[in-house]
């Protein structure tokens, strides 16, 4: 469903601080599958979310979905293949306008949208079954402005929103990081229900590895632009936050401690 062959990217290159973002990456993720990925800051998992949303275009290498290369098609071009979720709950929404109508717009994503929104009663009630499965009670509340919702809630309606078209290929930005414990439980939970009853292909940045653990059928691990870690859904049920510490050191040949991964 996903496949990134050969990708490669370098900031400001020939200058004093110029870094290599990625250094030929090769991915695939099976359609339904669910990829967590880990690791410090600066080990390129958001320049890898970026170049597959299409924000970032690669040095070399090329960005597949579904067989259709996608590597030159801008990032509203692919808007119709791939949903996103951001780690800030004040992005992926416009806070003026109704939950209705943040609906309505996700709705259309990929269809022509002509002049208006269109929330007419069919929709409005399909609207109201798909926030009614989230358990906040937004089916109650359609005519709310989004920006009176609470992070939390404003979260989980940008994951309902983010695969309302059912999109092939789902990004998560460490999308729960802004949230207190409880918001943050929550919209995992949420997070596994959906991708789950939509089979999505999903690929999840966190620097939580116990959500790491939790959630998923796979998980990799990167470090200064490379994929060192590649676990499958088996390999990861047997690992602990302490063995990937442990394997990220041993890999690395140093002792690291928490708080340095979750950095």
């Amino acid at each position: 469903m996903l496949e990134i062959k050969n990708l490669s990217r370098t900031f400001f290159p020939g200058t004093v601080n110029e870094r290599k973002a990625l250094r030929n990456i090769n991915l695939n993720l099976s359609d339904g599958e669910f990829v967590t990925v880990i690791g410090s800051n600066g080990a390129g998992k958001s320049t890898v979310l970026n170049m597959v949303a299409g924000k970032l275009q690669p040095d070399v290498g090329t960005v597949s979905v579904a067989g259709k290369n996608v590597t030159k098609l801008a990032d509203y071009q692919r808007a119709k293949y791939i949903g996103r979720v951001f780690q800030d709950p004040m992005a992926g929404t416009a806070p003026t306008m109704t939950i209705e109508e943040n609906m309505a717009l996700a709705y259309a994503r990929g269809r022509f949208r002509g002049l208006g929104l269109g929330v007419g009663s069919k929709r409005r009630e399909l609207f109201a079954q798909e926030l009614a499965s989230l358990e906040l009670g937004l089916e109650n509340r359609l005519k709310t402005k989004v920006g009176l919702l609470s992070g939390g809630q404003r979260q989980a309606l940008s994951l309902l929103m983010a695969t309302f078209s059912k999109p092939k290929i789902l990004l998560l930005d460490e999308h729960t990081a802004a949230l207190d414990p409880q918001r943050a439980a929550l919209v995992s939970r949420l997070t596994k229900e959906i991708v789950e009853r939509h089979q999505l292909t999903t690929l999840m940045v966190t620097h939580n590895m116990e959500q790491a653990l939790a959630l998923g059928t796979r998980l990799i691990m990167m470090h200064d632009g490379q994929i060192i870690l590649d676990l499958n859904q088996e390999e990861k049920s047997k690992m602990t936050v302490k063995d990937l510490l442990d394997e990220f050191g041993k890999i690395k040949g140093a002792q690291l401690d928490d708080k340095t991964m979750l950095q």
